[in-house]
């Protein structure tokens, strides 16, 4: 093998590998702090858009908050994302009035998860274990509707 073609190959193998860091990383969330896919990997993931001047969605948060700990020890996890991407410090005092005790993602995930845009709030995603969605809820949820849907969705009793 020449040495410039074992070069290319040791270039080719770094970005590969830089990619690949980049895949497992689902950005960070409201406190600075990385959020990696492993972490989500084989979850069902409830993931609630919301606003701080969305009302609906202002009393929607304590039974986030609720399910969040609800739900704790289970393969679920609940995921918030700030409708009007507030990003770093804004986004961390913005989560901090708001109340908000889960985690919520700086990156919106909608790609990732091949989320359909929605212009109504909040608006509430359920994805599977294998990140398929499952279920679009439009409106004010709250912990027990969204706990029996998910274990309908899930096929728990």
């Amino acid at each position: 093998m020449s040495r410039k073609f074992a070069g290319w190959m040791t270039v080719g193998a770094v970005i590969g590998v830089l990619l690949t860091g980049c895949a497992e990383d689902v950005g960070v969330d409201q406190h600075g702090h990385k959020v990696s896919a492993a972490r989500l990997d084989g979850q069902w993931l409830v993931i609630n858009y919301w606003a701080e001047w969305c009302t609906p969605c202002r009393r929607e948060i304590p039974q986030l908050n609720k399910l969040a700990q609800q739900l704790k020890g289970q393969p679920v996890t609940v995921l918030g994302v700030n409708f009007d991407g507030a990003q770093g410090e804004a986004l961390r005092e913005v989560a901090e009035a708001m109340g908000i005790r889960f985690t919520v993602l700086a990156q919106d995930p909608a790609q990732r998860w091949q989320l359909p845009r929605s212009e109504v709030l909040p608006v509430t995603y359920i994805v599977d274990a294998q990140g398929q969605l499952r279920e679009r809820l439009l409106g004010e949820q709250t912990a027990a509707g969204l706990q029996a849907r998910l274990a309908q969705l899930r096929g728990v009793k």
